[in-house]
């Protein structure tokens, strides 16, 4: 036992506790299913990481089908019980960027959810899964004609246009086939959610959305996007009236995001609030009452001991005593609601396995003139299977895997085995004093961006996703190979 450590690091960021047992877990991070056998080695429905590690490799993706499945279904079930009074339930909408393959795709189905989609290879995955096309919507800032023709041939349920220029662009296209494109016009209602800049996606000051803000006719400049969005003048409102007097558009209503990682309901009620305003002055100008409305999503997770995610069910009644009450005050009908939710559902639901290498100490100067030292923890993975910590300086928890030890714990950082300083995994975790070599981690909290943004930095080939229920696990997603790597290469 290495006692003289027995106490939290001046090199660990605050709302890092020391830990009094390493090898204890934080439910809120992990799926449901995910607990030390009695070996002491981590299991998800009861099949041990070791085993997975023989069978498949790591850097290993490790997904519970069943947590999955059952976040799903609690965002469908608490939603649908908040709104079933006020506009008969709710359409749940998997927010397929986060992580989609056929066999998830087939999931969100089943569960009673429709799909979100982003791109045409998104549309591909959803048509190989024979998800039907009133089911599923369209995002993206910036659609090729290519992938509005292929909405429009696989007879998309909505498309969230995200421009004037996309507007029309789609009137005509929608025009030369004789056919009318499903749209909600996504809306910038400036609401800025607290959360990190990139990700951020309601103000004004980004690419996404037809801005709310009036535009000032002596300057051309934009007035604050909550003042007065009914402007005639605002590109939302140009918008309306474009989409309403073009016979090639079917107009369903107003979208919002408002950005992603987000704990507390008030940014969404704000947002919800503005759109119903917006909603109320096209009824008094266009005498026209649009019947849906999407709230997006962006809920968060715990990636970490501080974080504090709230139940849908907590998010969903506070959702719906806005609208309600706002549209009372307005007169207006309850729209169908919608909501996005991605990361909520599968980002808690997987866990990336490693394979610990190369281990080093050094020692680090802290602002109390004393120097600390700071373990680096190498595994066989890194930026190539989770860029969000160079992207967004996210942070993540780890644990020691395939044991349980008695020593104690020494503040960590698990880094990555590219060619890059920044390529770090975990930027401060304590884990214990005697990790080894070969010894198996754990990251919770991976299923949402990881994945997804997953890239071949170093010629490394991405990992796998395997799928576990009910004591069964199965590849879902296989794990690249070399010849994958050189298929395309044409030299």
């Amino acid at each position: 036992m290495t006692s003289t450590i027995r106490e939290s690091s001046p090199l660990a960021p605050q709302w890092l506790s020391y830990p009094e047992d390493a090898n204890q877990l934080q439910p809120k991070m992990w799926a449901r299913g995910v607990a030390r056998g009695a070996s002491g080695e981590l299991e998800i429905d009861g099949v041990g990481v070791s085993d997975l590690k023989a069978r498949f490799g790591s850097p290993l993706f490790v997904m519970s089908e069943n947590d999955f499945r059952a976040r799903a279904r609690d965002f469908k079930d608490s939603f649908d019980a908040a709104f079933a009074d006020l506009c008969g339930g709710v359409d749940v909408y998997y927010a397929g960027k986060s992580f989609l393959c056929i066999e998830v795709a087939r999931w969100v189905e089943q569960e009673g959810l429709r799909l979100d989609t982003c791109s045409g290879g998104e549309l591909a995955v959803a048509a190989r899964a024979g998800i039907p096309g009133e089911k599923l919507g369209l995002h993206g800032n910036n659609k090729s004609d290519a992938e509005l023709n292929r909405a429009l041939d696989m007879k998309l349920g909505r498309i969230v246009v995200d421009s004037l220029d996309e507007l029309r662009r789609l009137s005509a296209i929608a025009a030369s086939r004789s056919e009318q494109a499903n749209v909600m016009l996504r809306l910038t209602p400036g609401v800025h959610a607290h959360t990190h800049e990139f990700i951020a996606t309601a103000h004004e000051d980004q690419k996404f959305g037809l801005s709310m803000a009036a535009a000032d006719t002596e300057s051309g400049t934009a007035n604050d996007g909550g003042a007065s969005p009914s402007a005639g003048n605002s590109p939302a409102a140009r918008a309306v009236n474009e989409a309403l007097a073009s016979e090639s558009i079917n107009l369903l209503g107003l979208h919002c995001h408002i950005g992603s990682q987000i704990f507390e309901p008030e940014g969404f009620a704000l947002a919800a609030e503005r759109l119903l305003t917006f909603v109320a002055q096209i009824r008094d100008e266009h005498g026209v009452e649009l019947p849906e409305l999407d709230l997006g999503g962006g809920y968060g997770i715990a990636y970490t001991e501080a974080d504090t995610p709230r139940p849908p069910a907590e998010l969903a009644e506070a959702m719906a005593a806005v609208v309600s009450s706002t549209c009372r005050r307005l007169e207006l009908q309850v729209p169908r609601i919608s909501i996005e939710p991605g990361r909520a559902i599968v980002g808690p639901s997987t866990f990336t396995l490693y394979e610990t290498g190369t281990l080093k100490t050094v020692n680090v100067d802290s602002e109390d003139g004393r120097t600390y030292p700071r373990r680096y923890i190498s595994v066989d993975g890194g930026m190539s299977d989770n860029a969000r910590p160079v992207l967004y300086d996210a942070d993540y928890s780890a644990v020691l895997a395939s044991r349980v030890t008695d020593e104690d714990p020494i503040i960590s950082r698990v880094v990555g085995k590219h060619c890059e300083s920044g390529d770090i995994v975990v930027r401060d975790v304590y884990l214990p004093g005697d990790v080894a070599a070969g010894d198996l981690l754990a990251v919770p909290g991976t299923g949402a961006y990881c994945w997804a943004l997953a890239s071949n930095y170093n010629y490394v080939a991405r990992p796998p996703v395997v799928a576990v229920r009910d004591g069964q696990a199965r590849l879902i997603v296989r794990g690249e190979t070399e010849e994958d790597l050189l298929a395309r290469d044409l030299g």
